[in-house]
C-alpha cells in the first residue's frame, strides 16, 4: 500500500484522498483524546462524533477544536457515513457493533478488548460478549504487526497495561532471550479506570494513597501471557495522577546473556519505530510521555545473576489508547504513522 507524507497530504484536498472517519464512545476519556486527535488530524474527515448510548450533547473541553454535537449511538450511520469506525465503547457494546461493522464492510478500530484474545475459551472467561473474532482482526500492537494492520478490516488495539509491557518485553522474547516467568508491576493514573465515578477512584479514596487491585484477576494479563507464550504475573496499581503508566518488569534471562544483547535485541526491533524511545540504563519517568504518544524502556541487567529490570512508560491515554488508535488509522489508510500525532 502506498505511504502518503505529512507533505503530500496537506497539498491535497479532502475530497481527493481523505477517508471518512466515525467514532462512537467520544464521551469518555479516551474517546475524547481520539477525537481531538482526529478532529486535527490532515488526512482524515470525522463525519460523525457519537456517545455510548442515546444522549446527544457538545464537549467543552473540545471548544474550537470539534465543535459538532456528539450525536446517540447509531449503528447504521456508522456503517453508511464512515470509511474507517473507531470505536471507544464498552467492551459489550463493541463486541455487537465492531463484528456488524466489519460484516458490513466499514473498516473498524477498535478501542475495547472484545477482540483482543484469540483463544475462544480465554474469550469466553474474561470477554464473554465475543463469541467470535471477525474476519479480517489483527492485534493492534502497532510497532509489532505494522505488516498486518494495512489490510485489516478490524483492528483491535491492545490494552494500555499490555502496551507498555509488550513493548518492553516483545523483542527480547522473540529474541529467546528470556527464561522462566515475568513479572509486571504496574502503576497507572486514575484515568485509566474511566470516567465513569465509583468509590475506588473518588477524590477522596484515592488521594494520598496507592492501591494494588486485580491480582490474579486482571485480563490484562491473559492479553500479555496470549503475546509472550510465558506465564505473567501482573499486578496492577492505582495511583493519584490523572494519566501515565509506569511498569517496573522483572524478568530472568537465559544464562549467559549479556547486557549488549537486550541492547542490540531492543535497538534491532525499534530501530524505524518513531514512537518507542530507548533509555538504556537512564530509567523513563511518568513525566517524560506524559500528553505524548511515546513509550519510552529503561533497563539494567545484572550480568552476574541474569536478572533483568526494565521500566516502561506511556500516557494510558494516548500510548495506551487514542494515540495507537491514530497509529493503526494512518496504516490502514496508506498514511505516515506519524501523521496526526508529530508534526
Amino acid at each position: 500500500m502506498h505511504t502518503y507524507s505529512y507533505e503530500s497530504i496537506v497539498m491535497m484536498t479532502p475530497e481527493m484522498i481523505a477517508p471518512r472517519v466515525a467514532l462512537a464512545g467520544a464521551t469518555g476519556y479516551a474517546g475524547q483524546e481520539l477525537l481531538r486527535l482526529l478532529a486535527g488530524h490532515p488526512g482524515v474527515r470525522v463525519t460523525l462524533a457519537m456517545s455510548s448510548g442515546g444522549e446527544a450533547r457538545r464537549l467543552p473541553a473540545l471548544a474550537r477544536i470539534w465543535d459538532g454535537d456528539i450525536q446517540p449511538l447509531d449503528v447504521d450511520r456508522l456503517a453508511s457515513d464512515a470509511d474507517i469506525a473507531c470505536l471507544a465503547l464498552p467492551e459489550h457494546a463493541s463486541a455487537t457493533i465492531g463484528a456488524a461493522l466489519a460484516a458490513a464492510g466499514t473498516r473498524v478500530v477498535d478501542l475495547s478488548g472484545a477482540f483482543r484474545l484469540r483463544d475462544a475459551e480465554s474469550r469466553r472467561r474474561w470477554y464473554p460478549d465475543s463469541p467470535a473474532l471477525p474476519h479480517g482482526t489483527v492485534y493492534g500492537l502497532t510497532e509489532h504487526l505494522r505488516a498486518a494492520i494495512p489490510s485489516a478490516s478490524l483492528v483491535s488495539c491492545p490494552g494500555c497495561y499490555p502496551t507498555a509491557a509488550l513493548l518492553a518485553l516483545g523483542p527480547l522474547s522473540r529474541a529467546n532471550l528470556l527464561t522462566g516467568d515475568v513479572i509486571v508491576d504496574a502503576k497507572s493514573g486514575v484515568s485509566g479506570a474511566g470516567k465513569s465515578p465509583s468509590e475506588r477512584t473518588h477524590f477522596s479514596e484515592i488521594h494520598g494513597s496507592l492501591a494494588a487491585y486485580g491480582v490474579f484477576s486482571h485480563r490484562h494479563g491473559a492479553e500479555m501471557e496470549q503475546e509472550l507464550g510465558c506465564t505473567v504475573t501482573f499486578v496492577p496499581h492505582l495511583v493519584p495522577i490523572n494519566r501515565g503508566i509506569l511498569e517496573t518488569i522483572y524478568a530472568r534471562l537465559v544464562p549467559g546473556t549479556r547486557a549488549s544483547q537486550v541492547q542490540d535485541a531492543l535497538e534491532a526491533a525499534y530501530s524505524a519505530a518513531p514512537f518507542v524511545r530507548l533509555r538504556g540504563d537512564a530509567l523513563p519517568e511518568v513525566k517524560h510521555v506524559a500528553y505524548t504518544n511515546f513509550c519510552d524502556i529503561g533497563w539494567r541487567v545484572d550480568d552476574a545473576s541474569g536478572r533483568l529490570v526494565m521500566v516502561s512508560c506511556i500516557d494510558n491515554l494516548l500510548k495506551g489508547a487514542a494515540g495507537q488508535a491514530v497509529q493503526n488509522l494512518n496504516l490502514m489508510c496508506g498514511f505516515d504513522e506519524r501523521m496526526g500525532l508529530l508534526r
